[in-house]
Order: C-alpha cells, then sequence, then structure tokens
C-alpha cells in the first residue's frame, strides 16, 4: 500500500528500496532463504548433540583415567583438585582434615610476595596449626613446633617447611593407604574401570 502523504516514513522507505539494484533486492532475498533452510536444518541440530555427546565423553574418560591415577602415588592425588577433594572428604570422617588444610595453607603461603602479608599469614597459620594447644594442632614434634616458632621472627616463604614436610609424610604413609582402601574410593574406581570397559566394548 503506497502513501502519498509529504513526509511520511513510509513513503521515504519505499524510495529508498526502489532506488536499490534489482540484484541487491534479489540477493537479500535468496539470503533470507538460506537462512531459514539452514535453521530448520534437521540433520544441524544432531551435529550440535553429536558433538555435546562426544565432549561430554571425553570429560567423562578424563575423569576416570584421574580416579585410577591417584592410587599411582601420593604426589599424583595432591596435583589433583579432585583428588584433593575426594581425599579432604576421607580425612573429615577420620576427623584429621587439619593435616591437609595446614599443606594446603603452606602451599598457598609460599605464593604470596608481600612482606607484610606474608608475616601476617605466618603468625595466622601457625596460631591456627602448629602452635601447642591450636584450635586444629597438627600432629608434629616438639623440636620441629620450635623451629618453626623460631622461623617466625624473620619470616619467609620457607618458614614452614619442614613441619609441612612432617605433615605430608604422615599424610602419604598413614592416611593415603586408609584412603585408597575406603569404600568411597573403591567405588569410584569401580565406576571408572566399568566406564573404560564400557568405552572399550563400542570401539
Amino acid at each position: 500500500m503506497s502513501c502519498w502523504v509529504p513526509g511520511c516514513p513510509a513513503l521515504s522507505m519505499c524510495r529508498g528500496l526502489a532506488a536499490l539494484p534489482i540484484t541487491c533486492l534479489e540477493r537479500a532475498k535468496d539470503l533470507k532463504t538460506r537462512l531459514g533452510i539452514l535453521l530448520h536444518k534437521p540433520e544441524l541440530g544432531h551435529r550440535i548433540g553429536t558433538s555435546s555427546k562426544l565432549q561430554l565423553g571425553s570429560r567423562q574418560r578424563d575423569s576416570s583415567r584421574e580416579v585410577l591415577e591417584w592410587r599411582e602415588s601420593f604426589d599424583q592425588l595432591l596435583k589433583s583438585k579432585n583428588g584433593v577433594t575426594a581425599f579432604h572428604t576421607f580425612l573429615k570422617t577420620e576427623f584429621s582434615e587439619e593435616n591437609l588444610d595446614f599443606w594446603l595453607a603452606c602451599e598457598d603461603f609460599k605464593k604470596t610476595r608481600s612482606k607484610t602479608k606474608l608475616a601476617s599469614k605466618a603468625n595466622r597459620i601457625f596460631e591456627e596449626f602448629v602452635q601447642s594447644e591450636a584450635p586444629r594442632e597438627v600432629n608434629i614434634d616438639h623440636e620441629t613446633r620450635e623451629i618453626t616458632r623460631k622461623n617466625l621472627s624473620g619470616a619467609t616463604s620457607a618458614c614452614f617447611n619442614e613441619a609441612q614436610a612432617k605433615t605430608r609424610t604422615l599424610m602419604e604413609k598413614d592416611s593415603y593407604p586408609r584412603f585408597l582402601k575406603s569404600a568411597s574410593y573403591q567405588d569410584m574406581t569401580k565406576q571408572a574401570t566399568s566406564r573404560g570397559i564400557s568405552k572399550r566394548s563400542h570401539t
């Protein structure tokens, strides 16, 4: 429907379209048609769904492999964020999670660059985990405790090294073997192994 009222926006639009070359209008129509066909193609949705399934399958394989690697060494467990979380959950059942929390606090402490923050963090860690009758006192000998106390006077990123090493050894020799034998980890390894077998049977 045409409009002949002067200054009418519809009239200006019509004039603008009329000024376009025929080939431009035809290309625009063709592009619109192609987009409509592409959006309604069923195989496009199938491809997207297939891609998502492949990515999910890849993540599951990575997760299964990671779980099985935890039993290779204590280092492998500590390198894995999921491994640390699973181990921490296990330690809670034994009421000994303070050992891992102290080890993690020391790892974070060693990344501190500010000398002011280093000193305040050192005192906070010592008061929470190391000093006698600390709220979350870790199981270290008296000599290591006193060495750590003296290190606080000139706090460096290495002032907890000895106490951290003792705590790590305790976890590796005591808690870690029990974690590997625990029902929770045994269930995880069974699931990881079954996913691996299922994957091989479909290849």
